[in-house]
């Protein structure tokens, strides 16, 4: 019993190692998405995620109803790609990464800003698996509001 437990207090060093690796290959996965929407980067943006996931948007409607609608990764891969004039801008801050075996969750603040102009904030919460090509986003759900937003500074135009 004694062996075992020295030989858990060893290896846990290499295990954290490898878990901040791993976070810091699933955060440069997650900061891709974002640098494709400020550079209109379909390309970019699908290496991010595997083929078809799911996304999603929650928010309160008009009437204050709590409402999940359930997004086409097509069409805002499609968006990303679109020429335009405005950039898209979505930092993030406060990341939350959680990691078992080959499945990842990141929860992160964001604004999004058109240009310099502020639209909504909220959060945005992927899921990730890990293949042989890398993390990949299978799962993506955001909130978004236009009030209550506790924009650090440093994320301001």
């Amino acid at each position: 019993m004694k062996k075992l437990l020295i030989a858990l207090l060893l290896a846990s060093p290499l295990l954290s190692i490898g878990q901040g690796q791993d976070k810091d290959e699933i955060m440069e996965v997650i900061n891709q998405v974002f640098e494709a929407m400020r550079t209109n980067d379909s390309t970019l943006l699908k290496q991010s995620f595997v083929e078809n996931p799911n996304t999603f948007t929650a928010f309160y409607d008009n009437d204050g109803n709590s409402t999940l609608v359930s997004g086409e990764f097509k069409r805002f891969k499609d968006a990303v790609g679109q020429p335009k004039e405005q950039v898209w801008n979505e930092p993030i801050w406060n990341e939350k990464v959680e990691i078992d075996d080959n499945l990842a969750s990141v929860w992160v603040d964001y604004a999004f800003y058109v240009d310099d102009q502020f639209s909504h904030c909220g959060v945005d919460a992927f899921h990730l698996i890990k293949r042989e090509d890398g993390w990949k986003i299978f799962h993506l759900v955001d909130t978004r509001r236009k009030e209550n937003c506790e924009i650090p500074d440093e994320f301001k135009p």
